[in-house]
């Protein structure tokens, strides 16, 4: 597995997302996919909080056990789990922070993310909380998610002299999700900032499963009331046509989303969720496809930004 950075961590290419632990998935089937994803060269792990209503850190956290070394654990703060544990306040991420470092049975945080921009707070006051937490060796590098990239710069701004930054940014982007390509990409560039995709797969539409007429199969993701946004008319046609282009050179729509990922240099791990072992595996395998500068000027064709 191809290692890339994140700050001072190195993370593998291919990472397991954890929302789907305590939300679709159980303790055991959560367990084995842990371990499939560890057994295939994953090292990191992206969860919150918030997933399955905390479960996820717990499930994450158990599955991991004195394999915990062998992972790169990122988690996320800032959405609201209740009224109270909420937010981006200083006195709330201390807070926050201890209740992730217990659920994951673990004495430190790899990357700590704000898992969105609180506009009630400060971003120096948070970056201010953040940094206390590095310095007690409470947490190891620090990163945000769903910031433009106006945020971005007003956070570089706001940090002080020698205290923790940003060192990545989680949002959005796969072949149907092209926007960060215009703004927060080349402000990672200049930044010296790790993007990491989520939703790669637009949420399974880009894993090939989905047929046009017939829906999703029973039971993926695709059948949850919130993914709907996903399945247009504009982005299934753009699927199908994505999926031919892969076919005629041999492989599948999910290895023509993970590899087209992997070509952008800012990108340092895509996140995949997995229910199930053999996902995981699948995924792996997925990025292998060397796309040639030609193909990648046809998939602009076929799936414009």
């Amino acid at each position: 597995m191809e290692l890339r950075a994140i700050g001072s961590l190195p993370v593998s290419l291919v990472g397991l997302g954890c929302n789907n632990f305590g939300m679709r998935i159980d303790y055991d089937e959560s367990e084995r996919v842990v371990r499939a994803a560890l057994d295939a060269g994953i090292t990191f792990f992206d969860t919150a909080d918030i997933y399955g209503e905390t479960k996820s850190e717990e499930f994450l956290g158990r599955a991991l056990g004195v394999r915990r070394a062998q992972a790169i654990i990122a988690t996320k703060f800032g959405v609201p789990i209740d009224e109270q544990r909420r937010g981006a306040r200083p006195e709330y991420v201390r807070h926050a922070l201890e209740d992730s470092l217990r659920r994951l049975r673990t004495d430190y945080i790899d990357l700590y993310q704000l898992h969105r921009p609180d506009p009630d707070v400060p971003i120096a006051d948070t970056l201010g909380a953040l940094d206390d937490l590095v310095k007690a060796g409470k947490v190891k590098e620090i990163g945000c998610s769903n910031f433009s990239a106006d945020q971005l710069q007003e956070a570089r701004d706001a940090v002080r002299p020698g205290a923790a930054r940003f060192v990545s940014v989680q949002n959005e982007l796969s072949l149907l999700h092209r926007e960060p390509e215009r703004e927060v990409l080349p402000a990672c560039t200049r930044l010296g900032l790790a993007f990491l995709p989520y939703f790669p797969l637009a949420s399974g539409l880009l894993t090939g499963k989905y047929t046009p007429g017939k829906g999703a199969p029973e039971g993926s993701r695709l059948t949850l009331a919130w993914t709907t946004r996903f399945t247009t008319d504009r982005n299934v046609a753009i699927a199908e046509g994505l999926k031919a282009f892969a076919a005629e050179r041999g492989h599948t729509l999910l290895d023509l989303a993970m590899s087209w990922l992997a070509t952008k240099p800012q990108v340092t791990s895509v996140i995949t969720g997995a229910t199930s072992p053999e996902q995981v595996r699948a995924n792996v395998a997925a990025v292998n496809w060397r796309l040639s500068r030609e193909e990648l000027t046809q998939i602009d064709r076929l799936a414009p930004s």
